[in-house]
This record gives C-alpha cells, structure tokens and sequence, in this order.
C-alpha cells in the first residue's frame, strides 16, 4: 500500500457529508458557501447528473462534442485543469479544507494535491485495486489508465473543488472530450478493473472517509449521510395519482377548503399509512409504529382560545378570499398567534404539487395564479397594520418560473402599500432553478425562509421531492444576495439529538441567522408517523448549541413553527448585527 503523508497542523474533526445525486450549481454554490462562512473543514461526497466541467487551463478543442447533444451541461470554472467528466456512478469528492501556512503565510497547494492522491490510492488499495501516481499527471491512475481526476482550486488558505473517482460511470462519456487534455492516455473505472465485484458507491465512500480522515490527520470525523438507496420518489398512493385530474375522489362532493377537505379525503381513503411512506422511512432506519399516538405529553396541549382578536383576523382573511397557512397546516399556535394579530399568509393557492410525509396541505392538482392575490395581501396587511408579515406559498412545481413572480409581486405591493412592515417571505426550493431564485432574493425581502425540514438521513422519507443539498444551497444563494436568512427543522420523526446539532451546525456553516425548531405533529394516520416526543430540555440545549456556534437566534420549544415568534427573531438577528436586506419599493 502506498505511504501515506499527514498534514502539519489538522483540524480535530472533519465534518463528512453524503448528499447523493446534487445538480452541479447547486453543488457550486454550496461548496462556495462553506469556503466563505464555515468554521469547520468539510468533505462533501456526491453524485452530479452528466456535466462537463472546463477548468481555467482548458482548451476549447478538447471539448469534441456539443455536451447538450449527449444530455450533459457544460460549466466553466474556476479550478485549475482542463475539461473533464462528472455523472452518475463517479464520486466526486469536495474536501473545503485550511491549509496550514508555510513561509510568508504561502500554502503548499502541491502538497496538497498529492495527500489527495494519497487518499485515493490507499482507499482504492482497500478496495482490491492497486493504483498510483503517473510521473508528470494530477490524479490517481492504474496503468496508463486514469481512474480519479483531480482538480482544485485554493483562495484565503482555503480549498474548493476536488477530486472525481470513476466507481461505475458510463465510460463512453469520456469519448466526446480528451480528458483532462491528456490524449495519449485513457479512462478506467472500478466496474472495468473488476467486473460484478465491483464495490457499490457505499463501500466506496466508507474506504475513502476514513482514508481522508487518517492522511489529514484529523482527529475524528463526524458524518450524515442521505439515504444510500437510490429510486424516484413515489408517493402515488398518498397524492401523485392526483395531479392527472382534479384530485377528487370517487363520489366525493365539491371540497371545502383547508384542513377539512383534506381529513374528508383521507377519511375517504382510509387510515393506514402508504405503504411507499412506510418503506421509505424503514430505508433511513426508522421503525416506527404506524397509526396515531394517543399519547400526548402535557406539555404538547394546546388550550384553544376564540376571542375577539382571532375572530376580527380569520375575517378579513375569509372576506379577501386569502389562504393561510395556519389552517392549512393545522398549526397549533394559530390561537396565540391570531389572538396576537399575527398571521402567515399563503399565496399561490392552496394546493401544492409535492407529497411531503409530514405535511397536511391539500396534494390535489393547483389552480390557475390569481394575479390580483398580491394586492389582497397587501390590503389585508394594510388593514392589519402587521409591523412583521409572513408571506408563505405550497410548492408550484408547475409553473415555469416556480411562482417566484408572484412572490416579488407580492413583496412589492406591500411595499406600496404599507412601507414600513417587515416582510419574511418562506419559499419553497423553486426546484433549485437560479432564475426563479434570483428573482425572489431580488425582490429584497428582509428576512428569507426556506425550511430543510430534516436532519440528512431522513430526507427522502419526509421530502423525497426536495433535497438536503438544495436546500442548504437556496438559503447560501439568499445570503449571497445579502439577505438575513432563517430554516427551519421538525424533530420526532426518527432522528437523533447528535443529527439535529448536525443539521443545526450545516445551518450554521452557509450562513443561516435565524433557526426554528419544534415537534413534529402527525396531520393524519396517512402521514410519517411520530417517533418520539422531545423534551423541551432538549429544545432548550438544541438552542443552546445553536447560539454557541454563531446562529443569531433559535427559536426552539414543542409546539415551535417556521413562522413562530417570527418578529422576535428577526428583531434578535437585527440586535445581533445580522444584516437585513434594505427595503425597495
């Protein structure tokens, strides 16, 4: 097995992270991000759809083939190199590292190519295959026969990009470039070298971790992994089946609105959890009892309270025909918060075009945007005199721009119309489309939420249509554009305490301000079902650990959501110095 070389001065821990097939901005922006704003070292380890990547020493004819062609993307980048390969079936592994300071504060960047290269080979030697080094090449190679590529980029001591491990790509796609601008010299992968014994992805990031982890000398590691186990979300028997008609069901009558037409239907369709749900989650390890608990702490009991103050706001929202996710959601502090004036709204209508497990909002095919719901809003606000308005939406998958027109739309009427309210607008991930982001961010909302939901493990079971990756690069994106941010996490559905500090700590490192957490409240038997109660001591050391590693402000507590105490954290984030985005008009 070939030596291995250690670093100088290590980091204690490396904080590992599998996140499964990420689109390759998306992947970018996240890297970015912690190069910037994390206090820790990362290896991020993933997949990319087909993508050509042209370094900054590429020649433009090593690229043979238009790469739209052959269903790739094409990205010109910062890395040094020339053009290579990303896609399905290759681990490519993003290590954002310090380096340690050599003389006049120089870092030893050939130094640091060749500990990758040494992970690569000892974790390859592990794996049955013996590789090495090629006199006058970056990467790891047997033979003539390139198998890991290597790639990198280093700014304020820091590193960015990194290596690509050929375990079982489509090898034919290496034929339409000359790889690495090396044309005497080819290809090879793990499936070629040993045919069926080859390892899965799993066994190979297992042997490069802790490869990683013993060449940069770190202490220990700690990791989270999305589920290993790779399938289209399908959740057709909870709602997907839906989206081919109105959604209603066999001898069901013109629904009502809200929380009622979704419990009508689920009581139409009965009262067992889709088994697909049920699968998905036993995938991420979890082995929870199907069916409603019953039993309920104390400290999860809500008193409802009908005064007059909820009674004056659930009017104005029913005469302007607005939709609100307090009741959409079943939220069990609408009797405080409406009591208080305080409500979130819901644009975009009220059904939404994914199955979250955890959520209650009605799955049945959208309708029509109705243009003038913007300045509905801003009359009710208006009328309201809100000094913090929530603004929220259900996810519009089907619209080109992913409803992020009506967003800012929204953001601007409000301006007009009442200038000095505070506007939190809550997004969905516009399926991580740049341009639909950008024109929400551009809006210059002062605080922007998007929800992770989860810790890594459980996302496919809670979200399969989301993704934890995207998710951490829409809210790096919003910080980018200068804006304060805020995500949100539910806890009780399978996770533990050292998975949430890590979601918590992920936050932390793309530059969230303001966190929420709270107990998961099971909608129907339909839905995930609940784990375990948490203790509010543990929401209280959740929002500790938080607040120590930099987070402006964590609203954490039971009966905690998104947008609980939404003004008092973004008033924290603001005493805090956290920057909030100017208003436009």
């Amino acid at each position: 097995m070939t030596a291995v070389t250690r670093a100088a001065a290590p980091e204690p821990v490396l904080q590992a992270r599998w996140l499964g097939r990420v689109g390759y901005g998306e992947g970018d922006t996240l890297q970015r991000a912690l190069h910037v704003r994390s206090a820790d070292d990362y290896l991020l380890l993933l997949e990319h759809p087909h993508v050509y990547t042209c370094g900054t020493g590429t020649d433009p004819a090593h690229v043979l083939a238009d790469p739209q062609s052959v269903g790739a993307e094409l990205h010109h980048i910062d890395r040094g190199g020339d053009v290579t390969y990303h896609g399905p079936g290759q681990l490519v592994g993003y290590p954002i590292v310090t380096l340690p300071e050599g003389r006049d504060g120089m870092r030893d960047v050939v130094a640091y190519l060749r500990r990758v290269e040494d992970v690569l080979i000892a974790a390859l030697g592990d794996l049955g295959v013996t590789a090495a080094r090629n006199e006058g090449y970056t990467g790891v190679w047997v033979g003539d026969e390139k198998i890991a590529a290597i790639g990198v980029k280093v700014a304020r001591g820091r590193t960015r990009h990194g290596f690509a491990l050929n375990v079982d790509p489509d090898l034919a796609m290496f034929d339409h470039i000359v790889p690495c601008g090396i044309a005497d010299k080819g290809v090879t992968s793990l499936r070629k070298l040993l045919g069926d014994a080859c390892p899965d992805m799993q066994a190979v990031v297992n042997a490069v971790v802790p490869r990683f982890v013993e060449v940069f000398g770190y202490d220990d590691v700690e990791r989270a992994d999305v589920v290993w186990r790779e399938r289209l979300s399908d959740l057709t028997a909870f709602t997907r089946s839906a989206m081919a008609g109105d959604g209603a069901l066999p001898g069901e009558a013109t629904p009502t609105r809200g929380r009622e037409a979704q419990q009508a239907r689920t009581a139409a369709r009965g009262t067992e959890v889709p088994v697909r749900l049920m699968g998905r989650l036993k995938e991420a390890g979890v082995e929870a009892e199907p069916g409603l608990r019953r039993d309920r702490p104390e400290w999860m009991r809500v008193k409802a309270n009908f005064g007059d103050d909820f009674r004056a706001l659930k009017k104005i929202v029913k005469d302007r025909g607005l939709t609100t996710v307090c009741e959409e959601a079943g939220c069990p502090n609408i009797y405080e918060c409406w009591a208080d004036g305080t409500a979130t709204f819901m644009i975009l209508g009220e059904r939404c075009t994914r199955a979250c497990g955890f959520c209650l909002v009605d799955t049945r095919k959208p309708l029509p945007v109705e243009l003038d719901e913007p300045e509905r809003v801003a009359d009710a606000i208006a009328l309201l005199n809100l000094d913090h308005a929530v603004i929220t939406t259900v996810a519009r998958d089907d619209l080109d721009d992913d409803g992020s027109g009506i967003f800012a739309e929204t953001v601007h009427a409000i301006r007009r119309r009442r200038p000095e309210t505070r506007i939190e607008l809550l997004i969905s991930d516009c399926r991580g489309n740049a341009s639909s982001l950008d024109v929400i961010n551009a809006a210059r909302p002062d605080v922007l939420n998007h929800n992770i939901e989860t810790v890594t493990r459980l996302q496919r079971a809670a979200r399969p249509s989301a993704g934890y990756a995207r998710s951490l690069a829409v809210l790096a994106r919003a910080k980018d554009a200068g804006l304060a941010t805020k995500s949100g996490i539910i806890v009780g559905m399978g996770e533990t305490d050292a998975e949430v500090r890590s979601t918590i700590r992920d936050l932390a490192n793309v530059g969230v301000d303001i966190v929420t957490i709270g107990q998961y409240l099971q909608p129907t038997a339909q839905h995930l079902p609940i784990d375990r109660w948490v203790h509010p001591d543990t929401f209280a050391e959740y929002a500790t650990f938080g607040e120590a590693i930099g987070i402006a402000h964590v609203e954490s507590g039971p009966l905690v959501r998104s947008s609980y105490h939404a003004k008092q954290g973004a008033d924290a984030a603001d005493a805090a110095e956290v920057p909030v985005a100017a208003s436009f008009v």
